[in-house]
């Protein structure tokens, strides 16, 4: 059976491409909000892997990114985040709410792909400082 990702962006365009990226290897959930996230999660459990956006329309910034880190349900599922905010901010953010990896917009989806598939598949754990591809 295949490894599910919960993927949360606000943008079509981006969903659709993690869609085509991803859905090869993975079941793929898109989200284009943090509330139909959460939806989704509360009624159909837990993905291998959580791909958010930090910036998302119903939410603050950082937010639904922070309430992973903080659940008790959520905390242990890596997450990826894709953002287009200030990258030393993302870098930091990253660090702070322990986010294993991070993508700038745009970003190069076979690199992403890469990264989704040792986050995924269990590849050694990289250092406490999340890394940035792009």
């Amino acid at each position: 059976m295949k490894k599910r990702i919960l993927a949360i962006d606000d943008s079509k365009a981006i969903r659709f491409l993690l869609q085509t990226v991803l859905g090869k290897d993975f079941q793929m959930v898109t989200a284009p909000d943090g509330g139909a996230a959460m939806y989704w999660l509360s009624k159909n459990g837990r993905p291998d892997l959580i791909i958010a956006d930090p910036e998302l329309p119903d939410m603050d910034n950082w937010e639904l990114i922070a309430e992973f880190s903080d659940s008790i349900l959520y905390r242990d599922i890596p997450l990826l985040a894709i953002s287009s905010l200030d990258k030393e901010q993302t870098r930091e953010k990253c660090a702070e709410y322990g986010v294993k990896e991070y993508f700038m917009k745009p970003f190069n989806p076979l690199t992403l792909l890469e990264t989704v598939n040792k986050l995924v598949n269990g590849a050694p754990a990289k250092s406490a400082q999340p890394t940035s591809i792009y």
